[in-house]
């Protein structure tokens, strides 16, 4: 399959510091992480050497090649504060759920954040330059004496060493009862979509005091709640389509344009259940805790407990791929269900073409499946095992019989360390692999 290289590690030790978001910006060249500390942390791609510059670089350095941008810090700015609902009692975590980018349209870069409650649009600015030489105020700032200004200066730009500035522009809140668990920006750059447990609303970005409902599946009386909304996307090209996942394992796709309540769903998507594996788990594992479309809005992925689902949206009846994440653990659901594990969300993602997907796992082991080969392989972000430019090796876990040199036992993996959280690059093979409070990122090899 895919051979990876690391190419950085950002070290995190406090539990604040646990990642809980990581997303690409639409060119890739900035890297946007969300912790449980309330905290946005953006990596930018160093600019690669021109072509000229790599001609020079290749005769000096002949056989090897030049080193592509890496990604270092480029802003971190606390984007969410504890809060506390005084009508209801709660605590309000500050813990970042999701981050979205939104297209740029300008020099700044604008993205939504948001915790359980609240949506918040930020920009992030540079400024290198600043004003000098005012009529009205010296530079240190103190007003000037009106009757001392004896004639008119022009301010000048001077240089100034960069600065990056992150500043909330617009602040969605009071529109969720629930928690927040998805954001998701229309393909018309005008409207976003927030999702909580049971309803689903549609935002305009310039408009903050109102938003508008498009999806209710709260019961009159809650004692007849039979499930709940796990994630929500919108198609990624026609803006009046949106999906979202339950915890029964289905999928709805609803069209705006039938009505302003899409209680009615469009294409409904359910793969019947093989009655000779159903358990005491079934229900808990069957719960969808990611979708996403393609970036072709041909196909969708969904992501349950135990796999990963490619449906083609013009068939509802059943998935056309079912990729196996760690099968291995379906004989350890009573354990995984006893330390809450069976309960954790992981997220999938897509690579620039569509030709494979990636998901994490437990023991900090992450999964890439190859759409067009049908291969897979198992890699492992890990500080022990990834030191810069190194290959990482694939691992195999061993579930049962005589275990072989290489395998790794069922039994000493470590489900406290987990990979919930996983980036592609939208053009590159670079990925972005958050592994609890540590964030890896690796590209292919360069032979």
């Amino acid at each position: 399959s895919v051979v990876k290289e690391h190419s950085l590690t950002f070290l995190a030790e406090n539990p604040a510091d646990i990642i809980s978001t990581v997303e690409f910006n639409y060119s890739g060249d900035l890297l946007a992480t969300g912790d449980k500390g309330g905290r946005v942390v953006i990596f930018q791609r160093e600019q690669e050497v021109s072509a000229l510059q790599s001609y020079h670089v290749s005769l000096q350095n002949k056989g090897r090649a030049h080193s592509r941008g890496e990604y270092n810090v480029y802003s971190t700015f606390q984007s969410h504060e504890p809060e506390f609902d005084y009508l209801k009692s709660l605590e309000i975590e500050e813990k970042i759920n999701k981050i979205r980018w939104l297209p740029q349209q300008n020099a700044a870069h604008f993205l939504l954040s948001t915790n359980d409650k609240t949506i918040k649009l930020w920009k992030i600015s540079e400024r290198d330059k600043r004003a000098e030489g005012y009529n009205l105020k010296d530079e240190d700032g103190r007003l000037r004496d009106p009757f001392r200004i004896t004639a008119l200066r022009v301010p000048i730009l001077k240089p100034m060493d960069l600065m990056v500035e992150a500043s909330p522009r617009r602040i969605f809140a009071n529109a969720h009862t629930y928690h927040i668990n998805s954001i998701s920006v229309n393909s018309d750059h005008e409207t976003y979509l927030s999702a909580d447990d049971l309803r689903i609303n549609l935002w305009h970005l310039e408009i903050t005091d109102r938003s508008f409902n498009i999806v209710d599946i709260k019961p009159a009386n809650m004692e007849e709640l039979t499930e709940v909304i796990t994630a929500a996307e919108f198609h990624p090209h026609q803006c009046n389509v949106f999906v979202y996942s339950s915890s029964k394992g289905t999928i709805r796709l609803c069209d705006m344009r039938s009505s302003a309540l899409c209680d009615r769903h469009a294409k409904f998507f359910e793969e019947p259940e093989d009655p000779s594996s159903r358990s005491f788990f079934s229900e808990i594992i069957s719960s969808i805790s990611d979708v996403k479309f393609s970036h072709s809005g041909r196909y969708m992925m969904t992501r349950d407990y135990l796999s990963v689902k490619v449906w083609d949206l013009n068939m509802e009846g059943r998935p056309v791929e079912t990729h196996q994440v760690h099968e291995y653990l379906r004989s350890k659901l009573c354990s995984l269900y006893e330390n809450d594990c069976i309960f954790d969300k992981f997220e999938c993602c897509w690579n620039g073409s569509d030709s494979a997907i990636m998901t994490g796992s437990y023991n900090n082991f992450f999964r890439m499946f190859d759409r067009n080969t049908r291969r897979d392989v198992t890699l492992e972000a890990s500080r022990e095992n990834s030191k810069p430019r190194a290959s990482l090796k694939p691992r195999k876990v061993c579930s049962g019989g005589k275990r072989k040199k290489d395998e790794i036992s069922v039994d000493s993996l470590d489900f406290n360390k987990k990979i919930l959280h996983t980036a592609w690059h939208p053009m590159e093979s670079i990925i972005a692999v958050a592994a609890t409070n540590n964030l890896y990122i690796f590209q292919d090899k360069i032979n």
